[in-house]
């Protein structure tokens, strides 16, 4: 292999000149074809991992050429992309991935595994590397780094992979690794059923009680996180609290508790964390660092379910620019990751899909370019949106705005008003492209009736911005809807945060009618008829029965004459 193509990939910063050039010269090896690794290249692997600190790992072909090594930190390792592999169901990629473990830990992670599922990888090992360095001799082994090995296979059966059992360098590098293979793409070509692996991500969630935030609000916040990731796809597997005066400015969480994560994670086998807040980017890069797997906040999040939720071209442009701006001051590097896993597309994991996530690979000049161009795109939605409200009050056609909490029900009453058949599902944010239904009232003729994204607490300012054209709908509205969910036990609050959004888009003085549903599940008429009386004009209904809508539109009717 020719010097000028050789490179070393991932995180060098901190490295000497001579320990990149022995990294580079480990190119020059070559494994035997019937061997996973070599004994003295797993030893020589394994002593620059012990002198850096860092995991190293190597992707090796069937020929047994090295050809592509990469530096991480302490406990996590992203591997450079790689080309030119088989992307066959029924075949492995034809790379194994062999990578080291600083401080002795000689097994497999569930992030390992997850990657040699979703690349496909022929096998992946992971070396212990013993954090003396000195290596007592056992067995006859005069191994001085390298202690320990455990490879995985896939496998087309019902598990996913194939874990083998702990053992020493010098006895894996005796398996005839090829043989082994063979029997793995037997599977693969015999069995009738492809591979589908559950890419749910399984989630702990974190949050912390600090001074100002009671411990109600912090639960019933929490609470709503669950919905969140549930909506998002992701499964929570477990949760971790912590009371703190503030918060920590490295990582968020005090050092001990964030052990504690990291532990938990390990032992649940969690491959995301997900933070009830949203951490600077240096939070974000220290507590993933700490816990080894992928690391998000809520807004993250959030964008992530408005990226599977935008349908129409507007709402994908509005949410890649969201994801952008977001994502601009924390862009890192790319690549696949062990300690952080993803996947790419319309399959992949949490944080890691929509729009906006090939921009991911291109430098920070062209992501600035990029956001200022879709910028340009939405300030041309919004002036095609005031020529389109000219037009309909030319045509003296008013305008009712439905607003609300995120699942309050707003979606099923355009349907229920409107014979219509918007998505309208028990998940958070159903909604998401703004629909428009004409509708009749008893005495006047059309208005037009337009459903908006649910709003939320802690809704990202970087979405209110830029979807700032789509709810500028809410401030041209002759009336606005305000739909309640009086069932909900923190209904109050979701009323206060309504209240706060509509004063964020200046929207607060629009003449409103409270339209409190799901009347046919209230239990507590005294709440429901303090409502009544706090609320500004108050209208008791069920969309999903369709109860009393008389009564709405006329009260509709009633606010527009005025």
């Amino acid at each position: 292999m020719r010097t000028s193509t050789i490179k070393v990939f991932g995180k060098l910063t901190g490295l000497k000149k001579q320990q990149i050039s022995r990294l580079e010269k480990l190119y020059r090896k070559k494994v035997p074809v019937t061997q996973i690794i070599s004994v003295e290249l797993a030893e020589t692997l394994a002593e620059i991992s012990h002198e850096i600190n860092k995991e190293i790992a190597i992707l090796i072909n069937r020929r047994g050429q090295i050809v592509a090594i990469n530096v991480g930190e302490y406990n996590g390792v992203d591997i450079e992309k790689f080309k030119n592999i088989r992307e066959s169901q029924a075949r492995l990629c034809g790379l194994r991935c062999i990578h080291t473990h600083p401080g002795g830990i000689n097994y497999l992670s569930k992030a390992d595994l997850t990657a040699l599922a979703l690349y496909r990888f022929d096998a992946v090992a992971c070396i212990g590397v013993d954090s003396t360095g000195l290596f007592s001799k056992s067995r006859g082994e005069t191994i001085k780094f390298a202690d320990s090995m455990q490879v995985a296979f896939l496998t087309s059966k019902q598990e996913s992979w194939r874990v083998l059992q702990g053992t020493t360098v010098r006895k894996a590098c005796e398996e005839n690794f090829i043989e082994l293979l063979e029997e793995i793409e037997k599977e693969f070509s015999t069995n009738k059923d492809v591979l589908t692996l559950d890419t749910k991500e399984k989630a702990i969630l974190v949050s912390l009680q600090t001074d100002n935030i009671g411990e109600d609000y912090v639960k019933e916040s929490v609470s709503e996180l669950e919905q969140l990731a549930d909506t998002a796809g992701a499964e929570v597997i477990g949760q971790l609290s912590q009371k703190k005066h503030s918060p920590d400015s490295s990582t968020y969480l005090g050092s001990g508790k964030a052990q504690d994560l990291a532990l938990m994670v390990q032992e649940k086998g969690a491959n995301i964390v997900i933070v009830d807040a949203e951490l600077s980017a240096r939070q974000q890069k220290n507590l993933e660092q700490l816990v080894g797997v992928k690391t998000i906040d809520r807004t993250e999040l959030i964008l992530d379910i408005f990226a599977q939720r935008a349908k129409t071209k507007e709402g994908k442009l509005q949410v890649e620019l969201a994801q952008l701006k977001y994502l601009y001051p924390r862009l890192a590097g790319s690549g696949l990751s062990l300690s952080r896993q993803g996947g790419g597309g319309t399959g992949g994991g949490i944080a890691t899909r929509g729009p906006g996530e090939t921009k991911l690979e291109i430098d920070r000049r062209r992501i600035k370019d990029r956001i200022n161009a879709l910028e340009k795109e939405v300030d041309e939605i919004k002036s095609h949106r005031s020529q389109q409200r000219k037009l309909r009050e030319a045509n003296n056609i008013p305008v009712v705005s439905i607003v609300g909490y995120t699942n309050a029900g707003k979606s099923t009453l355009l349907n229920a008003l409107s014979n219509s058949d918007v998505l309208a599902e028990n998940k958070l944010f159903a909604t998401l492209d703004p629909t428009t239904r004409k509708i009749k009232l008893p005495e006047l003729s059309d208005v037009l009736l337009t459903d908006t994204v649910g709003f939320i607490q802690k809704l990202p300012t970087a979405l209110v911005k830029a979807f700032r054209a789509t709810l500028e709908e809410v401030t041209q509205s002759d009336v606005i809807l305000h739909v309640i969910d009086p069932v909900h036990p923190n209904c109050q609050e979701h009323i206060d945060t309504v209240y706060d959004i509509l004063a964020q888009l200046d929207a607060d003085k629009k003449p409103m009618i409270t339209v409190i549903n799901k009347i046919d599940l209230v239990k507590d008429e005294y709440l429901l008829e303090k409502y009544m009386h706090e609320l500004p004009n108050p209208v008791k209904i069920s969309a999903l029965q369709r109860k009393r809508f008389k009564d709405l539109l006329s009260k509709i009717e009633e606010i527009i004459k005025i």
